[in-house]
């Protein structure tokens, strides 16, 4: 790939330094994704200029229009201290007809709410669970069709936020309390779905129109406490100490079936097409005890620090980082061509 000018956009407090040398593990972990793409896309040749943003778009119109960049690699995960405004950003962009990496804001819509995503993909075929919503300062009442038991989440927010082990409940009660704290902690509506035992697995995917599917990925929960359901907490994802501790590790998929991976694979495809997905893209699933894979959420731009799943998932697959980010800058402005920008 030639050498672009690229504009990362992130927030201030994330811009990274030259070199990590002298931080602490957690500001190291803080930095990860940032430091890892610019310092790479400088090896490759790139010039990289990180933009810090939080509530303001005119920095970007300046950069844009005084730098003029090639394409802007946008790693924002929110704007105004909102998730669900990343896709304002993303559309501030379409309207200065600048190049951009990741996914387009209709995706960004339609994948930010867990149940419409559920609705639009289980209309076409896609196995989800069951699950009801439960919006702010209403009273929680279980529909009868809803069995117990069923793990409660933040409507909008992702990351594991506001998962723990509490959050999977077999009481009317329980559930009662998980949701309040949804909508006091998190400040957001509340979904409840169907609990489904099972393997938690990971798919990534990169394209806009055709999409390569990346190795299937599996958390694997290892020796955890007795009592303790295998699911993707807050502090199961995020606290590498406890990871350690109880062996919780992340790998290929192993001893699934070929005609299981055709189907995963086939889904994943068409979960994309539903929600209108280009870019890049992890696509979340269940597999059951009798290997009907639950689609559980989409995550348009995922976490893409070269330790984590989806840069792992890409090397397993025969993509150096190096070269993941390259075909992600090469796939935004691809997209741009498609719309009429000059690039």
């Amino acid at each position: 790939m030639r050498r672009l000018r690229v504009l990362l956009l992130t927030h201030p407090d994330l811009i990274p330094p030259d070199s990590l040398k002298g931080l602490s593990e957690q500001e190291v972990h803080a930095l990860k994704t940032e430091y890892d793409v610019v310092s790479t896309l400088r090896a490759s040749g790139h010039e990289v200029r990180p933009l810090g943003v939080t509530s303001e778009l005119r920095p970007i119109r300046e950069a844009v229009e005084t730098w003029k960049p090639h394409v802007v690699f946008n790693l924002l995960e929110e704007f105004h201290g909102e998730a669900v405004y990343d896709q304002n950003v993303a559309s501030y962009l379409e309207l200065l007809r600048v190049p951009y990496t990741g996914c387009n804001p209709r995706g960004l819509v339609l994948a930010r709410g867990k149940d419409l995503s559920k609705k639009l993909v289980h209309y076409h075929r896609v196995p989800t669970p069951a699950f009801a919503v439960f919006p702010m300062r209403r009273k929680v009442k279980r529909p009868a069709r809803l069995a117990l038991p069923l793990i409660v989440k933040s409507l909008n927010e992702d990351a594991s936020m506001g998962i723990a082990q509490a959050s999977v409940v077999e009481t009317d009660e329980a559930l009662a309390e998980r949701v309040e704290y949804i909508h006091e902690r998190i400040g957001t509506a509340a979904i409840a779905e169907q609990y489904i035992e099972g393997r938690e697995l990971y798919v990534g995917v990169l394209g806009n129109e055709r999409r390569r599917i990346l190795p299937i990925w599996e958390l694997s929960f290892g020796d955890l406490p007795p009592g303790t359901r295998p699911i993707a907490t807050e502090k199961l994802k995020h606290d590498v100490a406890y990871q350690e501790r109880r062996g919780v590790i992340e790998g290929p998929a192993k001893d699934l079936a070929p005609h299981v991976v055709e189907r995963i694979q086939t889904l994943v495809k068409r979960i994309c097409r539903t929600l209108e997905l280009d870019g890049y893209a992890r696509i979340d699933f269940r597999l059951s005890a009798t290997n009907v894979p639950y689609f559980i959420e989409a995550n348009p731009n995922p976490e893409i620090a070269q330790a984590e799943e989806f840069a792992r998932s890409a090397a397993h697959g025969g993509l150096k980082y190096p070269d993941l980010l390259n075909r992600i800058l090469a796939l935004g402005m691809a997209r741009a061509k498609v719309v009429g920008v000059d690039v």
